[in-house]
């Protein structure tokens, strides 16, 4: 097989990171539409991520925020998006680059999106020659069973606020395919 010169895998990650940051630019200047919201993975250690001492070390490798009912500020650039979100009655400010996002999920329509990240931890030799194309959109006929615990699971409050006070984190592992 001949060696893809191109890099269309990356490419296709940086083509999906843009419907990403559209949807976010949309959302920021008029508010989350219908039943819409959005389960966001990022690697805490991923370069340019900024978030409080506090949430690394309770996050120290990725953390999912949740941008449904409680959040402000949101803010969208070329390069990321800032938002504003409150854990355990703690208002925080994120700032996330695009490039740090792993997934992206919005429930009410089924549509996911997951990326390949290079985090600040990683020596440059132990990172793939080449990415593997993971970013993946999928139909929402086919909604998967662990996606339906996942959603279960984040109604229920862990050691976070009730429901309406703060931000539910869920691990977007539950939504990953075994």
């Amino acid at each position: 097989m001949a060696e893809d010169q191109i890099r269309y895998d990356i490419l296709a990650q940086e083509a999906l990171r843009g419907v990403m940051r559209k949807v976010l630019a949309e959302v920021a200047r008029t508010g989350l539409p219908g039943n819409h919201h959005f389960f966001i993975t990022f690697m805490t250690g991923a370069p340019g991520v900024r978030i409080s001492s506090r949430l690394r070390e309770r996050y120290p490798e990725q953390m999912t925020i949740v941008i449904q009912f409680q959040y402000w500020d949101l803010k969208v650039t070329d390069t990321g998006f800032e938002v504003g979100l409150s854990f355990s009655d703690i208002p925080e400010k994120l700032e996330i680059p695009f490039s740090a996002v792993r997934g992206f999920y919005d429930p009410s329509v089924n549509f996911e999106l997951e990326f390949e990240v290079k985090t600040e931890d990683a020596p440059a030799d132990e990172l793939p020659a080449k990415a593997e194309p993971v970013a993946t959109m999928k139909p929402a006929e086919r909604k998967s069973e662990s996606k339906k615990k996942a959603e279960a699971a984040a109604k229920e409050p862990e050691d976070e606020p009730a429901a309406g006070k703060g931000a539910d984190v869920v691990s977007l592992d539950a939504f990953r395919k075994k």
